[in-house]
């Protein structure tokens, strides 16, 4: 089955030093290579620790950022190469939840407002259907009844229902694919698991396919089908996620899990963790080779040449010497 998102070998580098005058010194490696696939409808997790990149790649996929190679296929069309009215009209049909609903909602504009913004820039609409439309909107996520929200400025409303507008906001043109970009790390514990369920319960609705971009592994578990583990700029595993979680290949993913606070089931007791080793590398400067290896317990003299993504059981992908 053709996958719904596609990238194939996807580099973003950032230039340090260059002037009007001179040329870039050095480069910050934030994506470096990245080849993945998404399916229409499932949603899918990239995980890693912050600086790895993920929310770069995020950028990219959706053309916020322009790639320095690669190609981007979404629904089969090269997207990498698309410009002007072609890239605005791909707008509807991909669209982004931002991490701080505070930073990404315009102080000035009303609720209404903003979720009536992509629907009178993408469609012809009278201001009697986009009030129709707008108030669905927000009956659909949970700000009932809309009178009482639709005129409210952000300042005026909690942060999970600042989310909810974003959500509303970015399904607004009802979009085949979305990037959540760590949509409940700015929220209080207590409404987190609301915010997650609406957006499974819209997914299934919508049809969306989510790829959730967090930190947080017990996320990802409750959320996704498939899970992409990010490196400095680099995947390093893949699989689907009771894959991941039951049986992680990658010395880093097995770090990863062990610092997420799931307990045993079957001591009740929260498993020992795996602390890594030393500083994350600066991605101006990555580690030759294995870029993991300068932090990991079981690196080898192979380590200094670079793994790629290996098969080693159905779906589960892996990059590490120690399984090939």
């Amino acid at each position: 089955m053709k996958p719904l998102m596609e990238t194939i070998d996807l580099v973003k580098h950032f230039p340090v030093g260059k002037t009007f005058f001179t040329e870039a010194r050095s480069f910050v490696r934030a994506v470096d290579g990245v080849s993945l696939a998404l399916g229409e409808g499932k949603s899918s997790a990239l995980v890693g620790e912050s600086g790895c990149g993920k929310t770069t790649l995020g950028r990219l996929i959706l053309r916020f950022l322009e790639p320095t190679s690669g190609n981007i296929l979404f629904d089969g069309i090269d997207i990498s190469k698309l410009n002007g009215q072609e890239l605005k009209d791909l707008r509807k049909r991909m669209q982004m939840i931002f991490q701080d609903p505070t930073a990404s909602l315009n102080p000035r504009k009303t609720v209404s407002q903003a979720i009536g913004q992509p629907l009178q820039i993408h469609r012809s609409i009278n201001k009697s259907e986009l009030r129709e439309h707008v108030f669905q909107l927000l009956d659909a996520v949970g700000l009932t009844p809309p009178e009482l929200f639709a005129e409210r400025l952000p300042h005026e409303l909690s942060g999970g229902q600042r989310q909810r507008v974003v959500i509303a906001r970015a399904v607004a043109l009802h979009p085949k694919f979305v990037v959540a970009d760590e949509p409940v790390s700015a929220l209080d514990v207590s409404v987190r698991a609301q915010i997650l369920n609406l957006m499974k319960e819209l997914g299934d609705r919508m049809g969306l396919t989510y790829l959730l971009i967090t930190h947080d592994l017990a996320v990802a578990r409750s959320m996704c089908m498939k899970v992409f583990v990010m490196y400095l700029g680099e995947i390093v595993e893949t699989a689907g996620t009771e894959d991941v979680f039951n049986n992680p290949l990658h010395p880093y993913t097995k770090a990863l899990i062990s610092a997420s606070p799931i307990p045993d089931p079957e001591t009740t007791r929260v498993k020992k963790r795996m602390v890594l080793q030393g500083d994350v590398p600066s991605p101006i400067n990555v580690p030759s080779g294995c870029r993991f290896r300068t932090r990991c317990s079981r690196a080898s003299a192979r380590c200094v040449e670079k793994p790629v993504l290996k098969e080693i059981s159905t779906g589960h992908y892996v990059a590490c010497f120690l399984h090939y």
